[in-house]
């Protein structure tokens, strides 16, 4: 199948991103504003689109660039999954021109996934560092 990559998406792909989100469990409520307010806020976005411009798969990357970077959102339409678009999709990540001497790119998985990022170099409990997080109770305000 052909697709191509691009790094910003029109607003039928934003839409498309969405229904994407509704069917995960981590992003089910997401709504087009906010999507789009994340969309304007994300340093690098990295999408695959077939020929009919229909997106594919979607990630976006926070980072300053040189030290430190975080992968979000690695997402395929379950259509596609099992197709290698995932791997395509982490290569482009590993490849990207602003990202190949950043120090240390991060991201959150569930336990099931680490395999599938080991074979781009991501390790698990590295040093015996552990993710903490604070969740804002004002975010549904």
């Amino acid at each position: 199948m052909n697709y191509k990559v691009v790094n910003q998406l029109t607003e039928t792909q934003i839409y498309q991103l969405v229904e994407l989100y509704k069917n995960e469990f981590w992003s089910k409520d997401r709504t087009y504003e906010r999507v789009l307010k994340m969309l304007k806020a994300s340093d690098i976005i990295i999408a695959l689109v077939g020929d009919d411009e229909e997106l594919i798969g979607f990630c976006r990357v926070l980072t300053d660039f040189v030290y430190r970077g975080t992968l979000y959102d690695v997402i395929i339409k379950s259509n596609y999954r099992e197709m290698g678009f995932g791997a395509k999709l982490l290569d482009e990540v590993i490849n990207h021109p602003q990202l190949k001497k950043v120090e240390n790119i991060a991201l959150y998985c569930l336990a099931e996934m680490i395999p599938f990022y080991e074979r781009w170099g991501f390790q698990y409990d590295v040093d015996g560092l552990k993710l903490m997080r604070r969740y804002n109770p004002l975010f549904a305000e």
